[in-house]
């Protein structure tokens, strides 16, 4: 069985401006639920990270700040949102539902998050909506558990996993690959071990190629025995932010080339959902969808 962290927590209100995008989180499990793609069963809550698995990644002085509310007005700025426990909260349990997902994905080929894909979360510092690095504390986790040797992560949302390549910069045993708009956030880049940097308008043809190109490569040069997938739809041409022009069929055959080439090596993935900021939130929300029916479709 096919196993999704979700919990409401994950639809955090946070002030005007910030509300629309926050949506997804709860109708995405609706829809999958209302259409008969998803069980109620195949949902769990994770419970918060604990703190000893956050600082695997995170530094403590960093995590005590988000925990005691002691953020500076200019650190609140570059992270997006305003301090609150409530957003802590959700960002622990944002995280442990990757971890959890890492084990689910272990008994059945894939698991999912809702949310997650937190990827601009530097080791003392967020940035860009993002406080924790999901995918980086879970990855550790694996690594000190012995639960996977090397890790392949594969970060397709349109803005480039800065903190994700800044925090394994020195890690072998985590190989990161991202993907994104050359000409978009962060104007700042950090160095991935292999960044795709793509121009301005590449619609499906030229992103499905490069895609199709490169990852069967990167299975067979880095032999990973655990892989993350970040599936941001801020790829689409609707996308407010995302500066590609990839329709929502070529998203989704982006989803089918990642996942059938992990399912074909045997190599289990926990997904997160990352970006998305098309006008409708119908868009996101069927584009987000995709990325759950296909898992089903090629896992089981």
């Amino acid at each position: 069985m096919i196993r999704i962290a979700y919990d409401p927590i994950y639809a955090h209100p946070l002030p005007e401006g910030h509300r629309f995008p926050m949506l997804k989180y709860e109708l995405i499990p609706e829809q999958l639920l209302h259409e008969g793609s998803i069980t109620p069963d195949q949902l769990f809550s994770p419970l918060p990270c604990k703190e000893e698995t956050v600082l695997l990644t995170h530094d403590t002085g960093y995590l005590q700040k988000l925990v005691q509310q002691t953020l500076s007005a200019s650190e609140q700025r570059k992270i997006g949102f305003p301090q609150s426990p409530a957003l802590t909260q959700r960002e622990l349990m944002i995280t442990q539902g990757t971890i959890d997902g890492c084990i689910h994905a272990m008994e059945s080929g894939v698991a999912l998050n809702v949310a997650g894909g937190t990827h601009h979360a530097f080791r003392d510092r967020g940035e860009g909506f993002c406080l924790l690095n999901d995918m980086a504390v879970a990855a550790n986790y694996l690594l000190q558990q012995q639960l996977a040797k090397q890790i392949l992560i594969i970060d397709l949302d349109v803005h480039q996993g800065n903190g994700t390549a800044s925090l394994f910069a020195h890690e072998p045993r985590v190989f990161t690959f991202s993907m994104h708009g050359g000409h978009n956030y962060p104007f700042h880049k950090e160095k991935s071990d292999l960044d795709i940097p793509l121009a301005d308008g590449t619609d499906d043809a030229t992103y499905l190629r490069i895609l199709a190109d490169t990852l069967p490569k990167l299975i067979t040069a880095v032999k990973p025995d655990f892989a993350f997938y970040l599936s941001g739809v801020d790829i689409l041409a609707t996308d407010k932010f995302g500066k590609l022009k990839v329709s929502l069929a070529g998203c989704r055959q982006r989803d089918a080339i990642v996942f059938e080439l992990l399912q074909q090596h045997r190599i289990p993935v926990t997904v997160a959902m990352g970006g998305g900021y098309s006008p409708d939130i119908r868009t996101i929300v069927e584009a987000h969808c995709n990325t759950f029916r296909l898992a089903k479709d090629i896992f089981l």
